[in-house]
């Protein structure tokens, strides 16, 4: 049996997958998206760290997140906040046990998980419009004149056949 190795590299970007247990759509409750996010908050007080792009799905969280630069410890930061969503949230279990990390490596590996993240609900037939999804972090893209508006019509080549699930 092969030992899995996570990758902490102090200062980083990480893209994150996390799965609801057997992917019970636990989070399509608008209160448990907002528990969800108290819990970042709650985490990121006292284990810094920046959330950088975020869509919650109904089964699933995608998320890229930048790392202090003295800190790599992201395994605790996703223990606690699994733990403070477990219980609030009344569903048991909650959460899978583990997750899915990936260490961003340059820029383009960067924008194509933040490409991802976004077309996300589009790809798993939410809506017709990125714009659209209300637990995305891609107005804020928007605002910032990262992104446009209108942006995801089709899917962006660049992740065509990507599955970071």
């Amino acid at each position: 049996m092969s030992e899995y190795r996570r990758a902490y590299q102090a200062g980083s970007y990480y893209f994150f997958t996390i799965v609801t247990h057997a992917r019970q759509p636990v989070l399509s409750d608008v209160n448990n998206v907002k528990i969800f996010k108290q819990s970042l908050a709650h985490v990121s007080k006292k284990y810094p760290f920046k959330v950088e792009a975020l869509v919650v799905m109904p089964d699933h969280i995608h998320t890229i997140w930048k790392m202090p630069e003295h800190d790599s410890d992201f395994s605790i930061r996703w223990r606690l906040i699994k733990s403070y969503c477990s219980r609030k949230i009344p569903q048991k279990p909650l959460w899978q046990n583990r997750f899915w990390e990936h260490v961003i490596r340059d820029e383009n590996d960067l924008y194509r998980h933040l490409d991802y993240i976004y077309y996300n609900p589009v790809k798993h037939v939410y809506v017709d419009k990125v714009i659209d999804w209300p637990y995305s972090t891609f107005k804020h893209e928007v605002e910032l004149g990262r992104y446009t508006a209108d942006w995801g019509q089709v899917e962006p080549e660049v992740i065509q056949n990507c599955n970071f699930e």
